[in-house]
């Protein structure tokens, strides 16, 4: 057993000033005055859930400086999840299967002191295999995937570069079965662009960008899949909120397209074809930017 200061879940203060209190305080509000109008707030599992629901979490832990295994230990012990998926989980979070049994694994992201861990109520159907995603400038990073047994999940850190991290996104999806959620830390703004998989999770804000601009940089993207429940929860020692998922498969078969226009160039290269096909038509058949003149 850890000492009671190492399992103590630490409380994160703003470091100076009102305004910062502040902006925490509303984020805070917001987040209390969003449960109160929306009634799922017991995130344990219910008789109206299909049976076949997984309940996953997914938490970015802030390295070293932010939760710990204490804070883990408390969030599966009020949230009884099926799965716990986490970002910039340090080596020294693997003493969370000692405290609280189920099965563990972590990959280190390279020249990282941290990485991607997935913890497990039950055993694993198969080890879960570490994918190796597009280089950023700065870090490579990697992706892990689990098999559930009626679907897939991909525990995803991506970069911050908006066209690298949709194309690590399709990177991902190569190596996905038919059913398979992708959820964790996105660092990305806008539609993932991510054809056949639809954003189940939820809405608000999960981290503040320079502890002012809200984002909702923690996501759940689905194929195949049904979400019955989702939930944002207190960030905790963290600077980002966890987010939690019920995820079941869905009644029809999920279809895998091919072929189609995938990714950010793509899309952008088709509007610059579209946009110059109207320019050319613009300037008529004399090909200059004026009309005919007329003959007397």
């Amino acid at each position: 057993m850890g000492s009671p200061v190492a399992d103590r879940c630490p409380v994160r203060l703003p470091k100076t000033g009102p305004s910062i209190q502040l902006v925490a305080m509303l984020h805070d509000s917001r987040l209390a005055r969003h449960s109160s109008r929306h009634p799922y707030t017991d995130l344990k599992r219910t008789s109206s859930l299909h049976p076949e629901c997984k309940k996953i979490v997914s938490w970015n832990l802030l390295r070293r400086i932010g939760a710990n295994v204490g804070c883990l230990a408390q969030l599966i012990e009020r949230e009884q999840p099926d799965l716990l998926l986490m970002q910039e989980a340090t080596q020294e979070i693997e003493g969370l299967q000692a405290k609280v049994g189920g099965y563990y694994v972590w990959s280190q992201m390279p020249g990282r002191i941290h990485g991607l861990a997935i913890w497990s109520r039950t055993n694993f159907v198969s080890e879960p295999n570490v994918i190796e995603l597009p280089s950023g400038a700065l870090f490579d990073r990697v992706s892990q995937v689990v098999d559930l047994g009626d679907f897939g999940v991909a525990n995803v850190h991506l970069s911050h570069g908006q066209a690298l991290n949709r194309r690590q996104l399709r990177c991902i999806e190569k190596s996905l079965p038919a059913r398979a959620a992708v959820i964790g830390d996105y660092n990305l703004v806008g539609p993932p662009l991510l054809r056949g998989f639809a954003d189940v999770g939820p809405r608000l804000p999960t981290h503040a960008m320079g502890k002012v601009v809200p984002l909702r940089l923690d996501r759940c993207l689905v194929r195949g899949l049904t979400c019955q429940r989702v939930a944002v929860l207190p960030r905790g020692a963290s600077d980002h909120r966890p987010i939690v998922v019920h995820l079941a498969p869905a009644r029809t078969e999920p279809v895998q397209e091919r072929g189609h226009v995938k990714g950010m160039a793509a899309i952008i290269g088709r509007w610059r074809r579209a946009v110059g096909r109207g320019a050319r038509d613009s300037r008529g058949p004399h090909g200059s930017g004026e009309r005919p003149s007329s003959i007397a």
